[in-house]
C-alpha cells in the first residue's frame, strides 16, 4: 500500500490533472446514465413508503373493526342472557309465597329489560361505527390497490431503463475505479467533496471562453496561462472547482 501511495505522489502535476480530468469524464457519463432514469427511483421509493403507510392503516382499521364486531356479538349474547333471565324470573313468579318475593322478582325483570334496551342501543351505535369504519377501510384498500398498480408500472418502467443502461454503467464504474487508482488520496478526497457539493457533479472543469466551466466566472489571463502549463493544481476562486485546459475534455 505504501509503495502504491508513493507511486501516486511521484506522478507529475500534469499527470495528476489528466487523471482527474479522465475520472471526471467517466463519472459525468455515469451521472448522465443515472439522469436517464430521472425521478423514477424516487417515485418508486415514495410509492413503496405510501403503500407501507396505507397497509399499516388498513391493519389498524381492520383491528378496530374486529373489536367493534366483537362488541356487537358480546352485546347480542348479553341480550339473550337477559331474555333467558327474564323467563326464569317470570317462571319463579308463578311459585312465589308472598308479594314481597313477587315484587323482588319484578324488579329483577325490570332491570333485565333495561339491560336489553341498553345493549340494543349500544349495538346500534356500534353498528353505525362499524359502517363508518368499513367505509374508510374500503377506501384505504382501494387506494392501496391503485398505488400497487402504479408501483408495478413504475418498477417496470425503471427496470426497462436499468436493463438498457446497466451494462454501460457497470463498465463505466469499473473504469472509474481504475481511474481513481491513479490519483492520490488527498486529491481523491477533494474531488469527492467537490462532486458531492456541486449540483451537476462537476469537480473538474475546463476553462471555456476564458471562463470557469463550472460557475462561468471569468479567469484572469495569467491564471489561464498557469492552467495551460499544468505545473500546479489551480482551483476556481469563485466555486472551488479544479481547473484544467479545455483540451483535457476534448475527444
Amino acid at each position: 500500500m505504501a509503495t502504491k501511495s508513493k507511486a501516486k505522489s511521484a506522478s507529475t502535476v500534469a499527470e495528476r490533472l489528466d487523471a482527474l480530468s479522465n475520472l471526471q469524464r467517466i463519472d459525468s457519463e455515469i451521472d448522465r446514465l443515472l439522469t436517464v432514469r430521472g425521478e423514477l427511483p424516487l417515485e418508486v421509493e415514495d410509492l413503496e413508503d405510501e403503500i407501507s403507510g396505507l397497509q399499516t392503516r388498513i391493519n389498524k382499521l381492520t383491528d378496530e373493526l374486529n373489536e367493534i364486531e366483537t362488541e356487537i356479538s358480546d352485546r347480542k349474547n348479553a341480550q339473550k342472557d337477559a331474555q333467558a333471565a327474564i323467563l326464569g324470573y317470570k317462571e319463579k313468579q308463578n311459585n312465589v309465597r308472598n308479594n314481597r318475593e313477587f315484587e323482588s322478582l319484578s324488579k329483577e325483570i325490570e332491570y333485565q329489560e333495561l339491560e336489553i334496551q341498553l345493549h340494543e342501543k349500544k349495538s346500534k351505535e356500534a353498528k353505525y361505527r362499524a359502517e363508518q369504519k368499513k367505509e374508510v377501510l374500503d377506501e384505504a384498500i382501494a387506494k392501496v390497490d391503485k398505488r400497487k398498480e402504479d408501483l408495478v408500472a413504475k418498477k417496470s418502467e425503471l427496470d426497462a431503463i436499468v436493463a438498457e443502461t446497466e451494462k454501460d454503467e457497470e463498465k463505466l464504474r469499473k473504469q472509474s475505479e481504475k481511474a481513481k487508482k491513479k490519483i492520490d488520496d488527498h486529491l481523491q478526497t477533494a474531488y469527492d467533496r467537490l462532486r458531492e457539493n456541486a449540483k451537476n457533479g462537476l469537480a473538474v472543469v475546463p476553462v471555456d471562453r476564458n471562463s470557469c466551466g463550472g460557475c462561468f466566472n471569468r479567469i484572469p489571463p495569467q491564471r489561464q496561462l498557469d492552467i495551460v502549463q499544468k505545473k500546479k493544481i489551480i482551483v476556481c476562486e469563485h466555486c472551488g472547482r479544479i481547473l484544467v485546459p479545455s483540451e483535457n475534455f476534448e475527444d
